[in-house]
């Protein structure tokens, strides 16, 4: 009895045990904001949500759960659905910081659906669906990009400014230098899209980045497009 005691026991500890070490499959994670001018000045173009046009300023695109080896952990949790209920509360937060430009036009449930399921499932070690959002708009608004790319003299006004300069800018303003991806607008020039920043595996705070996303290489001419 005893042997078939103990056996048992060691088969949940493992069990346990297994569970706990793939409870967390990332290291850090992307909090990636864009830039609504640049997602719309494009040959696609853009649709605006249900709730009208978002703000000039940098929405958010998603945070990501990603490992130091480049690599990142996606769908993790299939019996997890977006629930627009555990939400409810932050739906104009969401609407505000985190629009969808997709088109056709929609009320931006989709999007953050895929944004739950895709990248939120895989960090729910940490958080449930509404900490995911929460602490996604949180982080955002701790950033304050555009203030710091105001302080120096970087506007979205169709100019052109070097990536050395608008880098300098978001580091001083915010204490860490981003991760900047440029797309191209409908006449082929660069422009500023989206920036990354990364995160602390718990969440608690921005670090540096242990690894480049990769995505489009900017260049020494980009254009910061208006809104």
């Amino acid at each position: 009895m005893r042997t078939r005691l103990s056996l048992a026991f060691l088969l949940v500890l493992a069990a346990g045990c297994a569970a706990s070490a793939a409870a967390q499959d990332y290291d850090f994670f992307y909090l990636v904001l864009q830039w609504p001018g640049s997602y719309c000045d494009t040959k696609q173009s853009c649709c605006y949500p249900r709730s009208g046009k978002p703000a000039a300023d940098f929405g958010i695109h998603g945070l990501w759960p990603n490992r130091d080896d480049g690599s990142y952990p996606q769908n993790c949790n299939p019996n997890s659905a977006f629930d627009p209920s555990k939400v409810s509360d932050l739906l104009s937060s969401l609407r505000s910081n985190w629009p969808t430009l997709a088109c056709p036009t929609s009320d931006g449930l989709k999007f953050w659906a895929h944004e739950w399921e895709k990248h939120g499932t895989c960090a729910q070690n940490l958080f449930n669906e509404h900490g995911y959002f929460q602490t996604a708009l949180s982080l955002r608004d701790e950033l304050k990009v555009l203030d710091a790319l105001a302080a120096a003299g970087i506007s979205p006004d169709g100019g052109y400014y070097t990536q050395a300069a608008i880098k300098s800018a978001i580091q001083q303003g915010t204490g860490y230098a981003p991760y900047v991806d440029c797309n191209r607008d409908e006449s082929g020039n660069t422009q500023l899209y989206q920036l990354y920043f990364c995160v602390a595996a718990d969440a608690s705070g921005f670090v540096e980045c242990p690894v480049s996303p990769g995505g489009r290489p900017c260049g020494n001419r980009v254009e910061f497009p208006a809104f």
